[in-house]
Formats: C-alpha cells, sequence, structure tokens
C-alpha cells in the first residue's frame, strides 16, 4: 500500500513512541512489583520469581511468536496483545495479597512480551518506506533507552507516594497508549506470502536463518557470546563504582547516566554514518568499543576517566544495538522478519538470564572490579576474534538473499 510522505513520517512518530512507551511500562513495573513483593514475602525466591515469569515466555515462546508475526498482519497482534497486556496489568490491582497470582499475572505478561516486541520490530521497516532504516532504527533504540530510563524512576515515585496500586493502573495505562499507536497506525505489513516452490514456513526459520548467511552469522554470535559478559557486569558496576571508585550517590548517578548518554549518541549520531555495506562491520567494531569502555576504568581508578570510558562504551552498545537491527532487516527475507526478531529477543532475554545469575556469583567471588575487567577483556577478544573472521576471504559465495 502506498503512503505519502506525510502519513511515513505521522507513522514514525508512532511506532518509535509505542516502542518508547512500551519500554516505559515494562521497567515502571519491576520496581512497585519487586518492593511490594520484598515487603510482603521478604524472599529473594519470590523476587527471583518476578524475572523469570517475566522474562522466561520471550525465551521458550520466541519461535511460535514469531510464526504467528509471519502468518498475521504484524499491526493487528501487537494492538491484540497490548490490549491483553493491559487487561493483565490491570488484574494485578486486584491480586497484589497474593505471590502466586502476580506471578501467574506476570508470567502472561511476558507472554505478551513475547508477541508484542517482534510484531513492533518488523514493522519498523515498513514504517520507514525502505528509506532512513537505519536512521528510523536509531530513533526506535533512543525511545527505547529513554523508557528504560524513565520507568524505574517513574515507578519508584509511584510506589513510595501512590502505593503499588496506582503504579499497576498507569503500568496498565502505558499498554493502553501502545494499543492507540497500533489502531491508528496506517502501516501494514501482511502476512508473509512463501514463495512457490519453497519449504513450508516452519517455527524455527527465525533462529535458523541469523545463522544461515556467514555475515549475519558472525555479527549475531559475537554479540551474543560479549552479552554474556556483559550483561554479567550489571551486578559488578554498583560495587566497583560504590568501593573501589569510592563515589557518592549523586556521582554514582552521574557516572552510570554517563553510559546511557553514550547509548543516544551511538544511537542517534553514529549509527545512521554507518553505510550500509559496513553493517556487520559497525556491529563488530562497536562491540569492540562497548568492552574497551566497560572494563578500561578497573585499570585506571579514577573518576572522571571512568565517567569518560563508560561514555564512550555507551556511544559503542548504543550504535551496535541499532546497527545488528538494522542488519537482520536488510539480511533477512522480509516474511521471516517477525521469526527473526522474536528469535533476536529470545536469544537475548536467554543470554541475560543467564549472564544476570553468573553475574552474581563472580562478584562473590573476585570482587565487582575484576568481574567488570574480565567482561570488558573477553568482549574485546571476541570482537577481535570476529573482526578477524570477518576479514577472512569467503571460501564460496553466499547464498543469495531472497527478498
Amino acid at each position: 500500500m502506498d503512503r505519502s510522505a506525510a502519513a511515513r513520517q505521522r507513522d514514525v512518530r508512532l511506532i518509535v513512541g509505542a516502542v518508547g512507551i512500551s519500554a516505559l511500562g515494562d521497567f515502571l513495573l519491576w520496581i512497585p512489583l519487586t518492593l511490594h513483593l520484598q515487603e510482603m514475602s521478604d524472599s529473594g525466591l519470590a523476587i527471583a520469581g518476578l524475572f523469570l515469569a517475566l522474562w522466561t515466555p520471550v525465551v521458550v515462546l520466541a519461535p511460535v511468536a514469531g510464526l504467528v508475526v509471519d502468518r498475521v498482519e504484524a499491526r493487528a497482534v501487537l494492538l491484540v496483545a497490548s490490549l491483553a497486556q493491559m487487561v493483565v496489568a490491570g488484574g494485578l490491582v486486584l491480586a497484589l495479597d497474593s505471590v502466586a497470582a502476580i506471578l501467574v499475572l506476570a508470567a502472561l505478561l511476558g507472554t505478551g512480551f513475547a508477541f508484542a516486541q517482534p510484531a513492533e520490530f518488523s514493522l519498523v521497516p515498513v514504517v520507514a518506506g525502505g528509506e532512513r532504516l537505519t536512521e528510523v532504527n536509531g530513533l526506535v533504540e533512543t525511545a527505547r533507552y529513554a523508557g528504560m530510563t524513565a520507568g524505574p524512576l517513574i515507578g519508584g515515585v509511584l510506589a513510595g507516594f501512590g502505593g503499588t496500586e496506582v503504579a499497576m493502573l498507569v503500568n496498565a495505562a502505558t499498554f493502553g497508549v501502545v494499543a492507540l499507536a497500533a489502531l491508528v497506525l496506517t502501516a501494514r505489513r501482511p502476512p508473509a506470502v512463501v514463495p512457490e516452490g519453497a519449504e513450508p514456513d516452519r517455527a524455527r526459520d527465525g533462529i535458523a536463518y541469523l545463522f544461515r548467511d556467514r555475515t549475519l552469522a558472525l555479527a549475531m554470535s559475537v554479540v551474543f557470546v560479549t552479552l554474556l559478559f556483559m550483561t554479567a557486569s550489571v551486578t559488578a558496576e554498583v560495587f566497583f563504582l560504590k568501593e573501589d571508585l569510592d563515589v557518592s550517590d549523586a556521582v554514582y548517578g552521574l557516572v552510570f547516566g554517563a553510559w546511557t548518554v553514550g547509548m543516544i549518541v551511538g544511537a542517534l549520531v553514529v549509527a545512521r554514518r554507518v553505510p550500509r555495506a559496513a553493517l556487520a562491520l559497525g556491529v563488530l567494531v562497536a562491540t569492540l568499543v562497548q568492552g574497551a569502555g566497560l572494563g578500561l576504568p578497573t585499570a585506571w581508578l579514577v573518576v572522571p576517566f571512568g565517567a569518560a570510558m563508560w561514555f564512550i562504551g555507551g556511544v559503542g552498545h548504543g550504535t551496535k544495538n541499532t546497527l545488528a537491527r538494522t542488519l537482520i532487516q536488510e539480511r533477512v527475507p522480509d516474511r521471516l522478519h517477525g521469526r527473526a526478531f522474536a528469535a533476536y529477543n529470545g536469544m537475548r532475554n536467554g543470554a541475560e538470564l543467564f549472564a544476570l545469575a553468573c553475574g552474581g556469583l563472580l562478584v562473590s567471588a573476585i570482587g565487582g572490579r575484576s568481574t567488570l575487567a574480565l567482561a570488558g577483556a573477553i568482549s574485546v577478544a571476541v570482537a577481535l576474534a570476529g573482526l578477524a573472521l570477518y576479514r577472512r576471504p569467503v571460501p564460496s559465495a553466499e547464498p543469495e538473499l531472497v527478498r
């Protein structure tokens, strides 16, 4: 369906806003529910169960969710998933006196995430109209970072002043806003049509295609392996900043915020300057920069140096995320975008769950500074290995990518 430039620009604003509000709602939910569960149950297992309930469906349901997004009009999937999440989030208000009920409803919200996220990101190329794809992905990533940053702050304020019930109602409202954005979106991604003579669609085609193409497989492998170590650093950062750098709470916030600011600069400014022919190379270089920015502050315990390195690491992080999404959209056939992004999100969430658990063990065993140094060094080594493989000649022609 042909759309005017004005309609495309309006749709860009809608999808960017929907991703930002969606991220805000996700992160707004966590703080009030975590505080509520801690106060009600005083159980670390209950809090761990909350995060498992929210994240596990994205991993387990990735193949099925991606297939649904490809077989059904994607905007409709986003609309239905968001409305369902709004109802479930509203139901949490009535279930706050039961740990079991909270975990069940959290799992249902996670199920909604499993379908809504690939629907959102499969719509991005359609909304962009085949032009400015990296730029639009940069806007989407920036909106996601803004939501991730604002969500915990708003959630904490609401939990402190209005109670958990008010926070849950606001969270439900964010899903309603996303559903409204989906309703008025003019872009459509119709169900995929299998080319004549091709094999029937399979749920596992998304992850299979991510690793079928040599260039994409190399970039995805580096991203996922380094993610295991990057995410392990989350637990270590607070110990490193408070114990090794001995910063105040105010300075802690400023230094930690340098990474987020860098991510925005990477997504909005750096990524759009990478040529389409160099997307995979850009992912590898950005991953190298991210790892160096994470690990180098442990070598020289000076706060301004650490803040500068974290800003640079954040630039690499934002650039990598934006280019990785664009690379998938460019090299995976359109009809597989739902499954490809569901697989990508599932693998990321799985890696992050594993890494967060291992990060706590590493900090206990070797301390925050050593954990950060190890995470940065391994990420740099993996990125360098990826760059070396990228520059090696291809033994035979890669399979033609059918759009």
